[in-house]
């Protein structure tokens, strides 16, 4: 399925949001996502099922002032 990863078009086999940052070789401890703009609780992740030209923001936390 085609959908959106931070702003850029990929394909992915994967169907939930877990599968995808697996997919995507991205630590899911470390990031914050929202999905169709809504936040999404990590304890949420293997049940946020992902749909052809959903939009996803994965964001990691930035230290810094």
């Amino acid at each position: 399925m085609n959908i959106q990863l931070n702003g850029r078009a990929i394909r992915t086999e994967a169907s939930t949001l877990s599968e995808l940052l697996i997919e995507q070789q991205i630590d899911a401890a470390c990031v914050a996502s929202a999905f169709n703009g809504n936040f999404v609780p990590k304890s949420q992740y293997s049940n946020q099922l992902l749909e052809e030209g959903c939009q996803l923001e994965v964001l990691s936390p930035m230290q810094g002032g």
